[in-house]
Parts: structure tokens; C-alpha cells; sequence
């Protein structure tokens, strides 16, 4: 069984979500935000670091799933993404914790079946994936798929030669490991 964290990094709310997955089934652990105040960007850095510590230290997962850089108009607003998502890799790099990157386009292929799905179409496949009473928050939806997508895309690697290649494998060129 492996237990997998996604997270939606952001720096104003960064969403984690944390799944089961043994034998192509997955499991809903627990989701949520790290919400941030509007303290200065270094705070609101360390708050993040320090949440996924927590998160990891109370639910101890194997992986980490989480969104990849996208090209964003706003570099300003796209660095500070870069800069969140930093905060959240170490807090599992400091753990060991493999890291597995994803682009935005993957996810969303792996688990709504298009890679230009609306943030309300992932909420909704993420709640019926997981057979969730009630919809996810999006931050925290797409913390979720991202660790669906992970899922999805470890089983295609070591599955058998008949298994569904379509939206994993595509996930699975997109990306990137860290050990």
C-alpha cells in the first residue's frame, strides 16, 4: 500500500490531500488548506514548510505528488508559486520523501479525462473517485488529483501490458523525481 501526498501549492492557501492506494483502488486519508495570513512572504514560507512537516509527522506518507511550475502573464505571481512549492518539497526532501512533479494538463487528463478540465469538473471526479460524501474545497480537490494522478501513474508503470494507457502514461512523461 502506498500512502501519497498531493499538494496544490499557493501563496495565499496551499491544499494538501492525502490518499491509500493498494491493489488500483484508492482511498480518501484526509484534505484540506493550509491557510496563510497576510503576514510578510518569508512567514507565510516558513508557515508552509512548517504545515507540511505537520502533515507528514501525523499521517507519515511514502510519496509526494505536486503540481508543476506553469508558465503564468505575471512572473511575479509565478515565482512566488515557485517559491511555495519549494517550501512544501523540502519539508519532504528534510523527510526523505520522494517528490514526483506533474504538470497542471496531467493531472487534470488522469483524472477527469481531459487536460482542460474546469477546477469544478476535478471537484467533482475527485469526490466520486474517492466516494466522498461531499465535494472538496478546490484547493483541496486539487491536492487530491494530483495524488490520484500519481497513483494512476505508478499503477501504469508496474501494471500489466493491458493496462489503461491513455492519461497516466502522459502524466507519467511529464514528470520529474526527486530522491
Amino acid at each position: 500500500m502506498a500512502l501519497i501526498l498531493g499538494i496544490d501549492p499557493g501563496s495565499l492557501k496551499t491544499g494538501f490531500g492525502i490518499i491509500k492506494h493498494q491493489g488500483g483502488v484508492s482511498g480518501y486519508v484526509a484534505s484540506g488548506i493550509i491557510r496563510l495570513p497576510r503576514v510578510g512572504f518569508p512567514e507565510r514560507l516558513k508557515i508552509i514548510y512548517d504545515g507540511v512537516t505537520q502533515i507528514i509527522e501525523e499521517y507519515g506518507p511514502e510519496e509526494l505528488a505536486i503540481e508543476d511550475v506553469f508558465l503564468a502573464r505575471d512572473a511575479r505571481a509565478a515565482l512566488k508559486l515557485g517559491q511555495a512549492r519549494g517550501a512544501a518539497i523540502l519539508a519532504c526532501a528534510n523527510q526523505s520523501i520522494p517528490v514526483y512533479e506533474y504538470a497542471a494538463k496531467s493531472i487534470k487528463q488522469a483524472v477527469v479525462g481531459t487536460g482542460n478540465a474546469k477546477k469544478e469538473q476535478v471537484q467533482y471526479m475527485v469526490k466520486t473517485l474517492l466516494k466522498l460524501p461531499d465535494t472538496p474545497g478546490e484547493d483541496a480537490a486539487d491536492a487530491l488529483a494530483a495524488a490520484l494522478c500519481h497513483a494512476y501513474t505508478q499503477q501504469s508503470m508496474i501494471g500489466p501490458a493491458s493496462a489503461n494507457k491513455t492519461g497516466p502514461d502522459s502524466a507519467r512523461q511529464e514528470k520529474t523525481v526527486y530522491k
